[in-house]
C-alpha cells in the first residue's frame, strides 16, 4: 500500500515538473517581451516622484523585460526630478521613454536619463531653465548651476551631447548650428532627432515597439493600488478642509467637556486621517507635523495652565495653523522658492476656509450640544429641579445676586471670593479669568453658578 502510495506520489511530481519545462521552453519559444508601461502627465512634484517609485517597484516585482514611460509634462520641482532621474538611471532593466506633446524643464531631464527617447509629431524637448514657483521668473543662480551639472552628466552618462544638454538650461551658451546666445534650447522632434537627442519620430506606443525592433511583446499598464486611491482622495482640498474643521470642533469640545472622550478620538483620528496621505507622498515633513503638534501642546498650557489668553495661546493657533498650512504643499523647509503660487494659496484658503467653519460650526452647536439625546447618554444634560427633590443646596440664598471676584481661573468650575469668604463656583460654559467680576446666578447645589459681570 505504501509502495503505490510513493508511486503514485513520484508519478504526480514528475508530471508536474515536466509540464513547468514544457511551459518555460513555450516562453523561450515565444520570446514574448513584457513591457511595463506608466504616465508622467503632470507637475514633477513629491506625488510624481512616489508614483514613479511605485511603478518601477511594480515593475521589478512583475519581472518587465523593460519599461516605457509615456511623458507630457512641463516639468516642476528640481530635488523631486532629480529623485526620479536617480531611480530611472539606477533601475537594472531598460527604460525607454515616448514624449507625447511636452518634456519641459524636469521632464527633459528626466527624458535624457532613459535609454532611448522617442517623440509624437508636434513633440518638443528642453527648455529646463529653472523658474520660481509662480512660474516666469528665474530661480536663483545656485539652482540654475545645479539644473546645468544634472543636465551635463546625465547626457554623458547616456551618450548625449552634454553640451547641448546644459544649453537647455544655460541661455548665455551659444552652440554653432544649434543655438544662439540669449536662448535656450527647446528641440522639434527633427531637431532632436538630428542633435541625437531622440532615436525616431512615433505616433503611439506600438510604433515605438516597432522602432526598438521587438516585434513580439505585451503591455502590463501601470494601476494604482486601492491604496493610493484612498491617499488621493484624502488629498483632495474639501476632504482635507473637512478633516480640518474636525481637527478644531474637537479640540474645543473636548477642552469644553473634558474626560467625555469621543470630541478627543475625532479630532485625534483626523489628524491621523490628514496628515498620514501628505507624509506618504512627501509633502508633510516630520518637522512640519510636530510644529502642529507643538501648537497644539501650547495652546493646552494656555487653556488649563496658564490664566487668560496670551502669548502661548497665539503661538499654539500659528503653530497649528502653520503645521496644517505647510503639510499641504511641497516646499522645501522655509523656501517656497519652487512652490506653485496656485498650490500656496489653495492650501491657505482650505486651512483658513475650515478655521473660520469649524468656529462658526462651534458657536452654533455648542449651546445645543446638552439637547442632542446621543449627547444625553455620556454627559447629565437634563437640570435636576428642587422642587422635584433632587437639589441639595448647601448655601444660604441671600448668597444669589451677590457679586464678587474669581479667586481662581473658571474652567468652567474654580473658586470665587464673595465679602471676603472663599466658595466653589462654576460658569455657564465660559472661561471667567481669575481676578474678574462674578455675579452668583444660582445657588442650588455643591457650587455656585456665576456669570461674568
Amino acid at each position: 500500500m505504501n509502495k503505490l502510495f510513493f508511486f503514485c506520489l513520484s508519478f504526480l511530481l514528475i508530471t508536474q515538473i515536466q509540464t513547468l519545462q514544457a511551459q518555460e521552453e513555450e516562453e523561450v519559444v515565444s520570446g514574448k517581451k513584457s513591457v511595463f508601461t506608466f504616465k508622467i502627465d503632470d507637475n514633477i512634484d513629491p506625488r510624481m516622484n512616489r508614483k514613479v517609485k511605485l511603478a518601477l517597484e511594480e515593475a521589478s516585482k512583475k519581472n518587465a523585460d523593460l519599461v516605457l514611460i509615456e511623458m507630457d509634462t512641463y516639468g516642476g520641482a528640481v530635488n523631486d526630478a532629480d529623485d526620479i532621474r536617480t531611480m530611472v538611471m539606477e533601475f537594472e532593466k531598460p527604460i525607454h521613454v515616448w514624449i507625447n506633446k511636452d518634456a519641459a524643464s524636469a521632464g527633459a531631464l528626466i527624458s535624457i536619463a532613459c535609454d532611448s527617447i522617442y517623440m509624437a509629431p508636434g513633440g518638443s524637448i528642453g527648455a529646463a531653465t529653472v523658474v520660481m514657483g509662480g512660474g516666469g521668473d528665474a530661480a536663483p543662480d545656485k539652482y540654475q548651476s545645479y539644473m546645468r551639472s544634472m543636465m551635463r552628466s546625465t547626457a554623458e552618462a547616456k551618450g548625449r551631447d552634454p553640451k547641448i544638454a546644459e544649453a537647455m538650461v544655460d541661455q548665455n551658451l551659444e552652440i554653432a548650428g544649434v543655438t544662439e546666445k540669449g536662448s535656450v534650447i527647446t528641440f522639434s522632434v527633427s531637431e532632436a532627432i538630428a542633435n541625437g537627442f531622440s532615436e525616431g519620430e512615433a505616433k503611439n506606443k506600438e510604433e515605438v515597439m516597432k522602432l526598438l525592433g521587438i516585434e513580439d511583446y505585451e503591455f502590463v499598464a501601470y494601476e494604482v493600488s486601492k491604496v493610493e486611491n484612498v491617499i488621493s482622495f484624502f488629498l483632495n482640498p474639501a476632504v482635507s478642509g473637512f478633516l480640518i474643521l474636525v481637527i478644531f470642533a474637537g479640540i474645543y469640545f473636548e477642552i469644553q467637556t473634558p474626560g467625555v472622550g469621543f470630541p478627543l478620538a475625532a479630532s485625534l483620528t483626523a489628524i491621523i486621517l490628514y496628515f498620514i496621505p501628505y507624509y506618504l507622498t512627501g509633502l508633510a515633513e516630520n518637522w512640519e507635523i510636530a510644529i502642529f503638534i507643538v501648537g497644539v501642546i501650547l495652546l493646552l498650557v494656555e487653556v488649563f495652565v496658564i490664566p487668560g489668553f496670551g502669548i502661548f495661546g497665539i503661538l499654539g493657533i500659528i503653530g497649528i495653523l502653520t503645521g496644517l498650512t505647510l503639510g499641504m504643499i511641497p516646499n522645501d523647509a522655509f523656501d517656497f522658492t519652487f512652490v506653485p503660487s496656485g498650490d500656496l494659496f489653495v492650501a491657505l484658503l482650505t486651512v483658513i476656509l475650515a478655521a473660520i467653519c469649524a468656529i462658526a460650526l462651534i458657536f452654533y452647536f455648542a449651546p445645543k450640544v446638552n439637547q442632542w439625546q446621543a449627547f444625553s447618554s455620556i454627559a447629565l444634560a437634563n437640570t435636576q429641579q428642587r422642587t422635584d427633590g433632587y437639589s441639595s443646596s448647601t448655601y444660604a440664598d441671600n448668597l444669589l445676586g451677590k457679586e464678587g471676584i474669581a479667586h481662581t481661573r473658571l474652567m468652567p468650575s474654580g473658586k470665587i471670593v464673595i465679602d471676603d469668604e472663599v466658595y466653589d463656583a462654576y460658569s455657564r460654559g465660559e472661561f471667567i479669568d481669575k481676578g474678574e467680576a462674578i455675579k452668583v446666578i444660582s445657588t442650588e447645589g455643591t457650587s455656585l453658578k456665576v456669570k461674568k459681570v
